[in-house]
């Protein structure tokens, strides 16, 4: 959510005239876009608030602005503690930084800035669609620094997607808090399948992906329409947090784990193939060993292809910060965390191998390790290894054979690639 917010401000500072320079303490106007579902994160940016204030002090005129999660609704005790600070801005909200980079330009926005999307997208981009959440899990923050829901109509996405794909994306992926619980603010009331059925007829769109979901508010009518439509990819980011009841009520997840564990059943049985993700914290307040041990259990029975796993901190601010008293030793966490992500490594590392030799389609959207990279429709992360006979390029499918796995990436040969033709449209050349 952050990083798509950047691109959208970066392009209202391009318009302005301005342009991205990579040294700090050099720039005209520095925004730092803050992360703050953890305080660790937090800490991060009052320290650099800190530096800043250094840099400002020998340049007054430098302008600083903040934005992101870290503003909430009362911006009066910020504003106290970091005077240096010209301008605050809640999630998405642009209109105070780029005003305020008016001023330094010369330049009124109102009227200037067309639109806040990037010029020179990448291929593979991000669309919010729905801004804050309103579930209010124990553990989180977000909520009181995202504000309630607010979903944008789908005529809106759908013309931000042809404009996207106008300019070379081939691959968008849905951003929500919560995205399952998209358009139920909408009149009349939409959903995420609704939405997926519009953009998957967005002409020279070739991808879309999703995330994150809620276990509560997966229908089946959008399993369905992932099953169903050939633009959405096979993958699905479905957090459980915890593996026992007793710990998801503390959560506040609004879900038990056999619903979860029904939930999977149904998706899996919809979508063939289908690439399961997930999030786990461990050590949550008052979690005992029997308790982490069910959450390994759902590792086991489920098999993730991938798990986004972290130790419980105390965020001030939450539910779980007034109510739970943080019983569990850091140490005991970090010896939890490396006991779950050593238990996922050897499923991912089996799932993996399983897909040696096979044939997949990848869109090309990087560099890495000295080699091109890019991700199958289950979003496996694959390096193609060089080729003396084909050329592929960024932005282009390649089909690749997998030659090496591991568990958290595969090596392939490219067998058939897109290659750059006379007005740079795509013809296919097979090996």
């Amino acid at each position: 959510m952050n990083k798509s917010d950047s691109e959208r401000l970066a392009s209202g500072f391009e318009q302005l005239g301005l342009s991205k320079i990579d040294d700090p303490r050099s720039a005209d106007v520095v925004v730092l876009n803050t992360c703050v579902v953890r305080q660790g994160s937090e800490d991060r940016a009052t320290g650099l608030l800190g530096a800043l204030k250094k840099a400002k002090d020998v340049d007054p005129e430098r302008r600083i602005a903040v934005m992101g999660c870290m503003v909430g609704p009362q911006k009066d005790e910020l504003s106290r503690r970091f005077p240096q600070v010209d301008a605050w801005a809640r999630p998405q909200e642009f209109d105070p930084i780029l005003q305020m980079a008016g001023e330094v330009v010369g330049i009124d926005p109102d009227g200037c800035i067309t639109e806040l999307l990037p010029a020179d997208p990448r291929v593979a981009t991000f669309i919010p669609i729905i801004h804050g959440c309103d579930k209010f899990c124990s553990f989180c923050i977000i909520p009181y620094r995202r504000g309630r829901e607010v979903s944008r109509s789908v005529e809106e996405i759908v013309h931000e997607t042809e404009m996207l794909v106008s300019r070379g994306v081939r691959e968008v992926t849905l951003l929500g808090q919560n995205v399952d619980s998209y358009g139920h603010d909408l009149a009349p009331a939409q959903d995420l399948a609704d939405l997926m059925y519009a953009i998957n007829e967005v002409e020279g769109l070739d991808r879309i992906r999703f995330l994150t979901s809620h276990p509560s508010d997966m229908s089946e009518k959008i399993i369905r329409a992932v099953g169903e439509l050939p633009k959405v990819c096979e993958n699905i980011n479905l957090p459980f947090q915890a593996g026992d009841d007793v710990v998801l009520d503390r959560m506040r997840r609004g879900y038990t784990r056999d619903e979860y564990l029904r939930k999977i059943d149904e998706v899996r049985s919809i979508i063939p193939g289908v690439a399961m993700v997930t999030d786990v914290i461990v050590g949550f307040s008052g979690e005992t060993e029997e308790q982490f041990a069910n959450t390994l259990d759902i590792l086991t029975q489920v098999k993730f292809d991938k798990v986004h796993s972290a130790a419980y901190s105390v965020r001030p601010g939450t539910i779980a910060a007034r109510q739970h008293p943080d019983t569990v030793s850091v140490e005991e966490k970090k010896r939890r965390l490396v006991e779950l992500n050593l238990l996922q490594e050897s499923i991912s590392r089996e799932i993996n191998a399983g897909l040696e030799d096979r044939e997949f389609d990848i869109l090309i959207d990087g560099h890495s390790r000295g080699m091109q990279q890019g991700r199958t429709r289950t979003d496996k992360l694959v390096y193609l290894k060089s080729s003396e006979t084909l050329e592929t390029r960024i932005g282009g499918f390649a089909t690749v054979r997998i030659t090496e796995t591991g568990p958290w990436s595969l090596q392939g040969e490219v067998i058939a690639a897109e290659m750059p033709a006379a007005g740079d449209r795509l013809r296919v050349y097979s090996a």
